[in-house]
């Protein structure tokens, strides 16, 4: 089975913005297949404002959010075919971005801090959330696409 996903980037320069001084602005648009446009923009922390837009997503906090979406989606589906109701599910992820051996930046790490809460007479055990939370990890297919350290601290 082989599906394939797209996304739309988009940047333009603005009028009168130089480019060649490296001076230019950062901001630019996602547009995906279902409609949704995102306003996306490299980091604050990796080129400074105002050539950046804080107010816009960055591609490291949207690898982050991918990695947690997926191992969320995953988690649900696992609790539901144990018969567990969850209520809520609330992941507070963060990543680091860091130089590696060769002095390259990457996301090293992504720590997820999901909290989920549940309702029904029937609640998991710890064991069974760490279960659950191993199982969405092995399935999840973004975390196994990366190479980032992941780590899921339960809360």
């Amino acid at each position: 089975m082989s599906h394939k996903y797209e996304a739309k980037v988009t940047w333009n320069r603005q009028s009168g913005e130089k480019f060649l001084d490296n001076r230019y602005s950062r901001a630019h648009e996602w547009a995906f297949d279902g409609g949704v446009t995102v306003r996306a923009s490299s980091s604050p922390s990796v080129v400074p404002l105002p050539l950046s837009a804080a107010d816009a997503v960055d591609p490291e906090e949207a690898l982050v959010a991918s990695a947690s979406s997926c191992h969320m989606l995953y988690f649900l589906f696992f609790a539901a075919k144990r018969g567990f109701l969850v209520d809520r599910y609330e992941d507070e992820a963060f990543g680091v971005l860091e130089k590696n051996a060769a002095g390259k930046m990457f996301i090293s790490k992504i720590t997820l801090r999901p909290h989920v809460t549940f309702s029904g007479e029937k609640t998991p055990s710890a064991e069974e959330m760490q279960a659950m939370h191993h199982s969405a990890h092995e399935e999840c297919f973004i975390a196994q696409s990366l190479k980032s350290e992941m780590n899921v601290e339960v809360r």
